[in-house]
């Protein structure tokens, strides 16, 4: 095919040049500031440079035109030779580290690697982290490192056929036997196999099974435990293990999501994890300090959703901005060139405010997981004070990233025309990748219910006059103003509109609900009558939050060691997402404060100014992520911007092109064109 590799200039196409000369900030301190400083976006080039440099051409599209099981194996290949190559670098670059070894396997140069996913995410990310961060110091000497180096591999099976969110639904049981040290894990019925774990069909030989334990038949909660699932060496299922692969999804291609029922299998005593809550060889059950511990597991995996998210929108806003800045339609004045269709100030509020919402959330991640290393530092002390208020934070904004994430990369896509519905564009594998965490680990609408409930407990609470929990502390600012606050058009007043906003949606619905209790209604049913306005609270609840940690990263002390000009950008990409997240929730806000037309006005004016602004920034912003061409794997996002002629080269590369007659002609189409009326 090597008049196919000559389509492809090796000059970067004049428009795109134009966009980074034109930049008005050093594209190489914003890579630097991204990436956490100049050691680490150094050490991301040397690996990019070591783990891609050697791909075999047509990469990242032949698993487009594979069949269902040649794409898993495929898959399976790739992890396998990788490993060989992250091992290497790890030994050279950071002996004894994790982070690219095996790091890589779930970070943003996997989306490199494995184009079309790969099984072994949850394992790392979930069954891994879980043995870590819940087992004894004896559980994770014995399962820890073997499962960190893949020696096993594992995933985390919690979610059930008919039980998805609802945990303490969970129905599969697991009965400890004194007679043997044993517990006996049973699945009993068909809505209580476990689905969707990632890994689980094929490719796990160990699951971190979440069942009901039971100890002479008195419940005593959801506990984890360690079940072998397959042969060492074969890799047949074992005795009373069911097991295989849902199907083939709208997305996560190669992921092979299981199922898995269990007939009485029996496992040691030890294979539960036993951290916190335990059971003694007697069977004496000793209760974890804190019934929510297990809760760690679930922050962990949505502070880790929302950092993936937020890295698919980013990349979905690379590929887009680039196109249209190459991308000539539609002369604002006839008789004239056609301009760079980044220019329309329509597809300026489709780029940009989707790079802003990138930007916020992974800034709003970052701030969470410093939380969470506290939270964990303080459970590991046997305190557990913070975690209900981690929890909810999580849950939120795991809501709002995905929520917010799924919609911005399809109006990107949008934003691209008709050569966005290419898979070789790589925003159908994007949104496929990311629109399955609208889902897993808390739907949702659930999540925001769930929110919605410790909102009106916490304004019980404040109401109460007792104290409330800091994420809860814009209730008394609010509250003590004598009436709305006044605009005076202001980052902060935003903000301050928002919170008190949210506060006065959690009043309403706290006093709704207790209005339907009143009436005769039980709890739950008045709960359930009160879901519209709980979870509209709770998504105002968690927007105050992403607005206010925006403006503190952007603004607060970590602005000093920026240079004048990095900032200027920030404070622009600030204003815009600040303006553009009022202005979606005005008809929330109008309904508690007081704006004049003038005031809505400015705003209008603030967000075109805001986009006028970004303008000559955006394409170098989308550098500075630095996201490799081959994680992007577009033929609209690459960093020489030669679209067409990357576009020309993908359709020469589909096999339907590799003979010119189809075998349907003669059997199908040749009768049918030669067939009388």
């Amino acid at each position: 095919m090597s008049h196919i590799k000559k389509l492809i200039p090796m000059t970067v196409n004049p428009d795109l040049l134009k966009e980074r000369t034109g930049a008005e900030f050093n594209v190489e301190e914003f890579a630097a500031w991204w990436q956490g400083g100049q050691e680490k976006l150094n050490t991301k080039r040397e690996v990019e440079r070591a783990i891609f440099s050697d791909l075999e051409d047509g990469y990242g599209l032949n698993h487009e035109y594979m069949s269902h099981e040649d794409v898993y194996n495929s898959s399976v290949k790739k992890v396998a030779e990788a490993a060989v190559k992250l091992k290497a670098l790890q030994n050279k670059i950071n002996p004894g580290g994790n982070d690219i070894w095996p790091g890589l396997l779930y970070n943003v140069e996997s989306h490199g690697l494995f184009p079309a996913n790969h099984p072994l995410a949850t394992h790392i990310t979930m069954f891994v982290d879980v043995i870590n961060g819940q087992g004894t110091p004896e559980q994770v000497e014995k399962w820890g490192k073997a499962a960190e180096n893949c020696n096993i591999i594992g995933t985390y099976a919690q979610t059930e056929l008919a039980h998805g969110t609802n945990v303490r639904g969970i129905a599969t049981r697991a009965d400890f036997d004194p007679k043997t040290d044993e517990f006996v894990l049973h699945t009993p019925n068909l809505e209580a196999y476990k689905w969707w774990p990632g890994g689980l069909g094929h490719t796990a030989n160990h699951a971190m099974v979440v069942a009901q334990l039971y100890i002479a038949d008195v419940h005593h909660g959801v506990q984890m435990f360690i079940v072998p699932v397959r042969d060492a060496e074969t890799h047949m299922p074992l005795p009373g293990v069911d097991i295989g692969e849902v199907g083939k999804k709208l997305g996560m291609v190669a992921v092979n999501q299981g199922f898995l029922g269990l007939d009485n299998v029996r496992i040691p005593r030890t294979n539960m994890l036993m951290k916190f809550a335990k059971v003694e060889r007697d069977g004496t059950f000793k209760a974890s300090p804190a019934s929510r511990v297990n809760y760690l597991t679930m922050v962990y995996t949505r502070c880790l959703i929302v950092n993936l998210t937020s890295t698919l929108l980013l990349e979905a806003a690379t590929i887009a901005t680039r196109y249209s800045a190459v991308r000539r339609q539609s002369p604002f004045e006839a008789n004239q060139p056609e301009p760079q269709i980044i220019d329309h100030v329509t597809q300026r509020l489709k780029l940009f405010p989707e790079i802003a919402n990138g930007m916020a959330y992974h800034l709003a991640a970052e701030h969470m997981w410093e939380i969470y290393a506290q939270t964990v530092e303080e459970a590991n002390s046997g305190k557990f004070d913070r975690l209900p208020d981690m929890h909810i934070l999580s849950c939120a904004l795991k809501v709002l990233a995905t929520t917010d994430g799924c919609a911005g990369i399809e109006r990107l896509r949008l934003s691209t025309g008709g050569h966005g519905y290419l898979t070789a564009a790589n925003m159908s594998n994007i949104y496929g990748n990311a629109v399955a965490a609208y889902t897993y680990e808390g739907e949702n609408t659930v999540l925001l219910l769930q929110i919605g409930r410790a909102l009106v407990k916490a304004w019980a609470t404040f109401v109460e006059k007792k104290p409330v929990s800091a994420s809860y502390g814009y209730f008394a600012t609010s509250m003590q103003l004598k009436q709305s606050p006044k605009w005076d058009n202001s980052r902060q007043c935003i903000i301050q509109a928002l919170q008190y906003t949210a506060a006065q949606k959690t009043r309403i619905a706290f006093e709704n609900l207790a209005e339907r209790m009143a009436s005769g209604q039980s709890q739950g049913v008045a709960a359930n009558n009160t879901g519209i306005e709980l979870a509209r609270a709770a998504e105002l609840h968690g927007r105050q939050f992403v607005c206010q940690t925006f403006l503190e990263q952007v603004t607060g002390p970590k602005a000093q060691m920026r240079s004048a000009a990095l900032n200027k950008i920030l404070e622009n990409v600030l204003e815009l997402f600040l303006v553009q997240t009022v202005l979606n929730n005005m008809n929330d806000v109008l309904r508690f404060i007081s704006l004049t037309d003038a005031d809505l006005k400015s705003l209008q004016k603030r967000l075109e100014v805001a986009l006028e602004k970004f303008r000559p920034n955006a394409v170098a912003v989308c550098d500075g992520f630095g996201f490799h061409d081959r994680v992007l794997n577009s033929v609209l996002g690459s960093y020489d911007g030669n679209v067409y002629p990357r576009l020309f080269d993908s359709a020469k590369r589909s096999t339907m092109n590799q003979k010119p007659v189809q075998k349907s002609f003669e059997t199908y189409l040749k009768p049918l064109m030669k067939a009388n009326l």
